[in-house]
């Protein structure tokens, strides 16, 4: 079975996003939000049948870990309410997709991390997505949209929903959205920066010491830290913190969305098996064909098919680790006899 792990519903149905514009404008009048719009089974079954669940076909992978379109999230723009209701629309939209493909895709949420706010509305978000059969979610490390005025993710604001996401079982994604800092470019600065960032904030604390259950995946392959591996290891014993592999490596996980070989042959050559979840973000960050193979970028499988590794751990990477480091998923998998 291969499991992708890092996928976003990107292509929307028109009227999604029209009502996003709406309540924004909304919001910067000081009016009420117009209803949310009846989107029907067949606007979803085009958006999804022409995109992602086309791909996953041809790419030969089984199932997508489907979250919202992660650049969209923005919990900077509005309010509270705004974030909340904007949460809620888009993951309502996940549930109906996994609804409609339950043998192709499994919901993981976003989140109304409003700047400034605690964690309350988020959690119960992620209580009632649990409720509908989610089996994690994304949690942004800078809510600000790119200024990183957030607590690191040691900090003990965060610990009321690290205890909600431990009591349901279930990991977080840590992934910010768009950026609306110009000094960094969404997908090409600022979630790198990020993804190393939350790391390092990590190395620095001791937080799965008092969360040893809590498991993360850093996506885009881990951001910068698998290149600077040894830069890490030397930190870690600077700062007179155990070593890495037992640090922080029952815990954190990296995904494959590394767009070429190079750099997935060097993920697996640094990282253990055990820490590396096939991922693809496809028709997401980067969707051009690569002209240097004639194949997509984000086509990661075959990056993770060509690496030098025994069939023991491509199997680990394409779905024995997403079933370990998703245990709702897991689950699900067993009643249906996988």
């Amino acid at each position: 079975m291969i499991i992708d792990c890092h996928g976003h519903y990107t292509v929307l149905p028109k009227a999604h996003d029209a009502w996003r514009a709406a309540q924004i404008a909304a919001f910067e009048a000081g009016t009420p939000a117009p209803p949310y719009p009846e989107i029907s089974d067949d606007e979803i079954r085009a958006t999804i049948e022409a995109n992602q669940l086309r791909l996953i076909r041809e790419r030969g992978a089984d199932m997508t870990i489907f979250s919202p379109r992660a650049s969209a999230m923005a919990p900077h723009v509005g309010d509270a309410a705004v974030a909340k209701e904007w949460a809620t629309r888009c993951n309502d939209l996940i549930a109906r997709v996994v609804g409609l493909y339950p043998e192709t895709f499994a919901g993981v949420c976003m989140l109304p991390q409003s700047p400034g706010t605690d964690m309350a509305n988020s959690i119960a978000e992620l209580e009632r997505c649990v409720g509908m059969g989610f089996i994690g979610c994304n949690l942004n490390p800078d809510p600000g949209g790119g200024h990183f005025t957030a607590p690191p993710l040691t900090d003990r604001y965060w610990y009321p929903f690290y205890e909600a996401m431990v009591r349901l079982d279930v990991p977080a994604m840590i992934h910010v959205s768009g950026s609306c800092n110009p000094a960094m470019h969404a997908t090409g600065g600022y979630y790198i920066a990020a993804d190393t960032l939350a790391f390092m904030q990590l190395l620095e604390g001791d937080l799965f010491a008092d969360f040893p259950n809590l498991r993360f995946i850093i996506p885009h392959g881990g951001g910068a830290v698998p290149y600077h591996w040894g830069r890490y290891r030397g930190l870690a014993d600077m700062l007179k913190k155990p070593a890495l592999a037992t640090h922080l490596m029952d815990n954190v996980f990296f995904d494959t969305c590394v767009y070429h070989q190079p750099g997935v042959d060097l993920l697996a050559d640094v990282i253990e098996t055990k820490n590396i979840l096939f991922g693809s973000e496809m028709v997401g960050a980067v969707r051009g064909i690569d002209p240097t193979t004639g194949f997509y970028f984000d086509d990661t499988k075959r990056y993770v098919d060509a690496l030098d590794i025994p069939e023991s751990a491509r199997a680990a990477i394409f779905a024995g680790n997403a079933r370990r480091v998703f245990p709702r998923l897991d689950a699900d998998l067993r009643r249906r006899g996988l």
